[in-house]
């Protein structure tokens, strides 16, 4: 159950529930996904309520079964709402939109893996059997005005009651969850996201020349910084470029003040792509730059290190996990500032010491924690222990058991 995932429209949206299912799904009979996506409208409350209750009449209609990754089963459920900062009215939306679509009976699966616990974990709750155990990742960068609403705290404290566990993918989101319901501290684990490492790289980075940024272009990102930063190392280098994959509000102003800068002709904007294109474009650069102001997991910096690539990423929240152990080895990690300053010194730096890298040692290292084998076996132990006691180790590591 998610209200994330890619489609036509977004690419980029969900692309790391979709590594879970293709991860998770092969070692299954059968796994069915629902998307329950909102499809926000700023009509007058009467409206809203008459176009949901249409909705809720006529969506059977046009609600059919299609096939995703790993082959998975898909259904993808509109879920008209007023647009709202209010996340009890959203979660409770996609309560009543799934259960219609559902034709009014409950999720028939003995296990139910919901992502974020509003709307994902309050939804597949409310529809889930009564025998079955549901289980939560959260992974939402917002997390923190979901605990500031008393109503949305209160459902996520049921939803912690009533699960079989939450997977936080990173401590930026399993220190506020234990420190709001220290009460369930024991039903809060970590598992990360699944990142694949199945692809090798043509050849080997042989020089930092080739930036890439991969992710939405807005304030949070911190783009702005990186494309100063970059006209900065560009004046000590001409040869340098940089590839920017991703859309969003900013992007007129970096159109600017590239141009400000001289450096329009060396910046490159692919705008939103699906994510093998956007793994493919991470092969072919040779530095991945991440500038954000903060994130949960840093999904995009473990992809960057599968694709064979070092990273210059701030310290942001997730990155300094998931780099945990590997960063001298691929990486130079900077503090998050208001200016571009940092960044640039950690790009010379890292250029500094590039001969010294051990890019592939740290694949390897990233692989035994996020790789899809390993958290596909650290969520089977988790959805039915007593077959993945049953199953066989290896010494590449776990055969899942359909």
């Amino acid at each position: 159950m998610t209200p994330w995932y890619p489609t036509r429209q977004r690419p980029f949206n969900g692309a790391f529930v979709q590594a879970m299912v293709e991860a998770t799904a092969p070692g299954y009979d059968r796994v069915r996904l629902y998307h329950s996506e909102e499809w926000g409208h700023r009509l007058t409350p009467e409206q809203g309520a008459e176009i949901e209750r249409r909705h809720l009449e006529l969506m059977h209609r046009s609600l059919h079964w299609s096939r995703t990754v790993g082959g998975a089963e898909m259904l993808y459920v509109p879920v008209p709402l007023i647009v709202t900062s209010d996340y009890a009215v959203i979660a409770r939306r996609h309560e009543v939109t799934l259960r219609a679509a559902l034709g009014g009976q409950p999720i028939d699966a003995p296990v139910v893996h919901a992502h974020v616990g509003l709307p994902g974990g309050w939804a597949a709750l409310q529809n889930a059997r009564p025998d079955a155990r549901v289980f939560v990742t959260e992974h939402a960068t917002f997390l923190n005005l979901v605990l500031a609403q008393p109503e949305a705290r209160a459902m996520y404290d049921e939803v912690l009651h009533r699960c079989a566990g939450l997977f936080a993918v990173g401590d930026p989101v399993r220190d506020p969850l234990v420190e709001a319901f220290p009460h369930h501290a024991h039903k809060i684990s970590y598992v990360p996201n699944p990142v694949s490492f199945g692809t090798p790289r043509p050849a080997p980075v042989e020089a930092l020349r080739r930036w890439l940024y991969v992710g939405q272009l807005n304030e949070r990102k911190g783009v702005l910084w990186l494309v100063e930063a970059f006209a900065a190392a560009r004046a000590d280098d001409p040869t340098l470029t940089l590839t920017m994959v991703g859309e969003g509000p900013q992007r007129a102003e970096l159109d600017k003040r590239a141009a400000e800068l001289g450096v329009t002709d060396a910046v490159t904007y692919t705008g939103a792509v699906p994510p093998d294109e956007a793994l493919r474009l991470m092969r072919e650069h040779d530095l991945l730059v991440h500038p954000s102001r903060f994130e949960t997991f840093g999904m995009t910096i473990v992809e960057a290190v599968a694709a064979g690539m070092p990273v210059l990423v701030t310290k942001c929240g997730g990155p300094e996990e998931t780099l945990r152990g590997v960063a001298d080895k691929v990486a130079e990690l900077v503090e998050v500032e208001e200016a571009p300053d940092a960044l640039l010194a950690g790009y010379r730096r890292l250029r500094d010491r590039f001969d010294r890298l051990d890019i592939t040692g740290a694949r390897r290292d990233l692989a035994a924690r996020y790789s899809y084998e390993a958290t596909a076996e650290a969520h089977r132990r988790a959805w039915f222990p007593a077959e993945a006691a049953g199953s066989e180790t290896t010494e590449q590591g776990v055969r899942l058991d359909g």
